[in-house]
């Protein structure tokens, strides 16, 4: 194996340590997926006043996407999107109303689970604030069907989208039509951009489940698959983003949004079979993908192309500006970080200029421990060139002590 290759696998070992830091964990995956079905039963029983409207509550963003990260501070909290969807039509009420039909509901939960803090309404969403110490926030968006309704959307735009099916109608109180019984509602689609993003990285989900007995054994298909039993290699890379974007700007309105990083990444996203491989392809390719439309910059959602998700760059500039600047910040880190010349005190360095300090210490720690073990039962043997990240497996070689500081 050549220095090159070697370097490579250990980046590779390097960054699938701190994708697992910034995953969250699975009870915290249960212990968010039981909070909406509890809301669920709740919308459900026989006193609801939407019961019989048949409401479903499902994830969306990137817990349905499966690049949820942990917060980066302490006291920071994963915030749970979750859509609200009843059988009504827009001729059947109003965004006001739906909005708060279904937030009365939302409030009589919060009462019933004696939540100390009070349901929050936001522009379009209710938000439950569950206890300090669970560290959760859910956002519940109200929504209706529109299928219909948005392919009619789309083909008077002069577009078409192979994913309508999922289109949903939502509330928004700034919405001119807020309060006016009318068929124009701001449109939304979940899961066809979950479907869209899935199908991004169908070759990579295919291929690490189908290598994997366990997940074979366990599931019927790769689509039976939980979330976060299989991350592809974009997934992982979409999480590394999107620390580097908190570290950088924290809690700034004007940082860089999700939505944006995970179309783009998506987009360039090659199916590689590595992160290293993956993530260097995207942060060089990924700007694009970002098109110019009468002088105004496009990332279109791919699942309606009528919508730029970058329209607030027009109205907030300093976006836009922080955009490009994080990017440019991202991309020199990574390319230093996997240089030929690269050493593991040089690679921790620009790890903590990605991940913050806390958590690269992390990494570079049980990274250090993983390898003096490897030492200590005789499995490890010494790289040939200087340039090596640290050691690989092989003969035994002489203890040192350098690893994770």
């Amino acid at each position: 194996m050549s220095n090159i290759d070697e370097r490579k696998k250990q980046a590779n070992n390097l960054l699938a340590i701190l994708s697992d830091e910034l995953d969250i964990s699975g009870a915290k995956y249960q212990e968010a997926k039981e909070r909406y079905n509890r809301l669920g039963d709740w919308l459900s029983r026989p006193e609801s006043k939407v019961r019989s409207f048949s409401p479903e509550i499902y994830v969306q963003g990137s817990f349905l996407l499966g690049t949820v990260i942990k917060p980066s501070s302490e006291d920071g909290e994963y915030d749970i999107d979750s859509v609200c969807k009843v059988e009504l039509t827009t001729a059947q009420c109003t965004q006001e109303q739906l909005k708060h039909l279904i937030g009365k509901e939302v409030k009589l939960y919060a009462k019933a689970q004696c939540m100390k803090k009070p349901v929050d309404e936001g522009k379009r969403c209710w938000t439950l604030n569950y206890a300090d110490e669970s560290r959760f926030h859910m956002d519940v968006l109200p929504a209706i069907p529109n299928a219909e309704v948005f392919r009619e959307f789309l083909k008077q735009g002069g577009v078409t989208s192979g994913w309508t099916d999922d289109a949903i109608a939502i509330t928004d109180n700034t919405h001119p039509k807020y309060k006016i019984q009318d068929h124009d509602w701001p449109v939304s689609n979940p899961k066809g951009y979950a479907a869209w993003f899935r199908e991004q990285m169908k070759v990579a989900s295919t291929r690490n489940f189908s290598g994997s007995a366990l997940l074979t054994e366990k599931y019927a298909s790769v689509e039976a698959v939980p979330t976060p039993e299989l991350k592809t290699p974009l997934q992982r890379v979409i999480q590394l983003m999107k620390r580097h974007r908190d570290i950088r700007f924290d809690d700034s309105e004007d940082k860089p949004i999700s939505i944006i990083i995970t179309t783009l990444a998506a987009h360039a996203y090659n199916n590689e079979a590595d992160v290293v491989e993956a993530l260097v392809n995207v942060v060089d390719n990924m700007l694009d993908h970002i098109r110019d439309r009468n002088g105004e910059k496009w990332v279109a959602n791919p699942v309606n192309p009528l919508e730029n998700f970058a329209d607030k760059w027009v109205t907030h500039p300093r976006r836009k500006k922080n955009f490009y600047a994080w990017h440019e910040d991202l991309r020199k880190h990574i390319h230093a970080m996997i240089a030929e010349e690269t050493g593991l005190h040089n690679f921790s360095e620009s790890l903590e200029k990605i991940a913050g300090k806390q958590t690269s210490n992390v990494v570079m720690t049980k990274y250090g421990n993983a390898m003096r073990a490897a030492r200590e039962d005789g499995s490890l043997k010494a790289s040939k060139g200087a340039a090596m990240l640290g050691a690989t497996i092989g003969a035994a070689v002489k203890r040192h002590s350098f690893y994770g500081k």
